[in-house]
C-alpha cells in the first residue's frame, strides 16, 4: 500500500486527477470505477480542465460506480446518478451510455445487483477504483460489519452515515435508509485501487483502514489485502498515522530511485 501524504485538500485533487489522467492517457479505453459524495469533487473539477483545456478525451472510457440510494430517481436532486452527470460527465466527451450507476428503482433487487456483477465483467474488469472512506471506516455503502467478500447488494445505511448525508437532505428524515452498492469483493477486484481521504475527521478510519487489523469493524481495512493500493491524503487525515514519518521517508526514497509512475 502506497501511503501519500500531501499539504491540503487542493494537494490531494490535483494528485488523483494527475493519476487518472496518466491512465486515461495509457489505456484510452480503460474502465474506471467512481465515486460519489464531497471528497471526490475537487478531482472531477479538475479531470474537466484537463479535459478542456489540454485536450485529456474520455470518448472510449467505460464507468461504473459504488453506489445508489434505493428508491431515487435518476433526476432526483440527491441521486448518485444525477451528481455524476452534474459533477462530471456532463461537461468532458465521455458517452453516458458507458456510464453505469446502480439502479435506484429497479424491478428486481437481486436481479439489478447481479446484472452489475455482470456487466463489470463483461467490460473487462475495473482498472482503477477510486474510493473515499466514510468516518465509520466505511468504502462505498459497505458499513461496518459487512462481509469482506461481499459483493453487489443492498445494503442497509449506518446511523452514522445518515447522520453524514443528512447535510445533502436538509434533514436526517429524508436520507433513504437503504442502497445498493458494490461489495468489499467487488471492490477488490479493481486491478488497482486509489482511496483518497481529507480532514480530520476522517483521520480515525484512515488509521484504521491502514494500520488497524483486517476486520468487518473497519471495511476499508480490506484494501490491504490488495496488491495495488495508493491512498492520497492530506495532513490532517494523516495525523494518526503511527508509521507516518515511514510514509514521508518511503515516498522520498522511491521517488529518488525513480521507483513512482505517478506524481
Amino acid at each position: 500500500m502506497r501511503v501519500v501524504v500531501l499539504e491540503d485538500e487542493s494537494a490531494v485533487a490535483d494528485a488523483v486527477a494527475a493519476h487518472f489522467a496518466s491512465l486515461i492517457r495509457r489505456k484510452p479505453d480503460a474502465v474506471l470505477g467512481l465515486a460519489t459524495g464531497g471528497t471526490p469533487v475537487g478531482a472531477y473539477q479538475r479531470l474537466i480542465e484537463l479535459h478542456r483545456r489540454h485536450g485529456l478525451s474520455f470518448r472510449q472510457i467505460s464507468s461504473f460506480n459504488l453506489d445508489e440510494y434505493l428508491g431515487l430517481d435518476e433526476d432526483h436532486p440527491q441521486s448518485y446518478r444525477r451528481f455524476m452527470n452534474e459533477q462530471l460527465f456532463d461537461p468532458i466527451d465521455i458517452d453516458k451510455n458507458r456510464t453505469r450507476v446502480p439502479p435506484g428503482r429497479p424491478d428486481d433487487i437481486r436481479t439489478a445487483c447481479q446484472r452489475y456483477e455482470d456487466e463489470i465483467v463483461a467490460a473487462g474488469g475495473i482498472d482503477l477504483q477510486l474510493l473515499g472512506i466514510g468516518r465509520d471506516g466505511h468504502i462505498a455503502f459497505n458499513e461496518p460489519g459487512s462481509s469482506l467478500a461481499s459483493r453487489t447488494r443492498c445494503t442497509t445505511l449506518a446511523a452514522t452515515t445518515i447522520l453524514d448525508n443528512a447535510r445533502f437532505f436538509g434533514s436526517e428524515d429524508l436520507v433513504p435508509r437503504a442502497a445498493l452498492t458494490m461489495g468489499i469483493g467487488t471492490i477488490l477486484d479493481a486491478r488497482q485501487i486509489l482511496l483518497m481521504a481529507t480532514g480530520s475527521g476522517k483521520a480515525e478510519a484512515i488509521a484504521g483502514s491502514i494500520e488497524g487489523p483486517v476486520s468487518s469493524r473497519v471495511p476499508g481495512s480490506a484494501l490491504q489485502l490488495h496488491p495495488d493500493v495508493v491512498v492520497y491524503l492530506d495532513a490532517a487525515a494523516a495525523h494518526r498515522l503511527e508509521y507516518l514519518e515511514y510514509y514521508l521517508e518511503s515516498e522520498r526514497t522511491h521517488r529518488s530511485l525513480g521507483l513512482l509512475p505517478f506524481p
